[in-house]
């Protein structure tokens, strides 16, 4: 894992779509070598908020900093694993992680190597080869995991990871989080799902735009 000392920091992020305020004077950090968990309810703007700490979007008022790195400086060390997957339905589990690595400048037999790698610890080797789209939706999230991992990222950014999978699979999931935070990966996730939020903290609770810590949850490595 390519570590980073530098902690992500979101300072006074404010966040306008037309009329509406998606945001609003949210502050919010996360360091290296931690499960950094968001929480609230749907259309709190949990998922705007990772979006702008992947780095590609700005917000209407505030900034998002990695050290000295912001915006696209800051997707170009970022993994993240969308809602909705983001994968491309024609090709294979392997194939879409492997453009993701070849997008990062890996040769093909290293990124093949290191595709096979990866799907065979989220338990996907006798689906590796089957297109996106003959697979389940709990595949497919495990396929976006494997993708958001594979290049090693500093920052490590998960949208609802485990929301297709059984309770089972859900924590083994979130143990492949906690090991890429334990390799010195900054790792933030948001969930609804209440039996896993005491397994990440620090935890920043997210209430109609506004972020607020939760106390009752101390910060800790995992």
């Amino acid at each position: 894992m390519s570590a980073s000392s530098a902690t992500l920091v979101a300072t006074g992020i404010r966040l306008t779509r037309g009329e509406r305020e998606i945001l609003r004077g949210v502050d919010f950090a996360a360091k290296p070598g931690q499960v950094t968990l968001l929480t609230g309810r749907s259309g709190s703007g949990k998922s705007s908020l990772l979006a702008l700490l992947a780095g590609p979007g700005l917000p209407d008022h505030g900034r998002v900093c990695l050290g000295e790195r912001e915006g696209h400086a800051i997707s170009d060390v970022t993994g993240i694993v969308l809602q909705g997957y983001g994968l491309v339905s024609l090709l294979t589990a392997m194939e879409n992680v492997e453009i993701a690595l070849y997008a990062r400048g890996w040769s093909g037999e290293d990124a093949r190597e290191k595709a096979r790698e990866m799907l065979h610890r989220l338990g996907l080797d006798e689906v590796r080869e089957h297109l996106i789209e003959r697979m389940s939706g709990g595949q497919q999230q495990r396929v976006a995991v494997a993708r958001a991992l594979a290049p090693n990222p500093q920052v490590l950014l998960a949208d609802e990871p485990t929301a297709e999978l059984d309770v089972t699979t859900r924590h083994l999931r979130v143990a492949e989080l906690a090991t890429a935070a334990r390799r010195g990966a900054t790792v933030v996730r948001d969930t609804r799902a209440k039996d896993l939020r005491a397994t990440a903290p620090p935890h920043m609770v997210v209430q109609r735009g506004k972020g607020a810590t939760q106390p009752s949850y101390h910060a800790q490595k995992n």
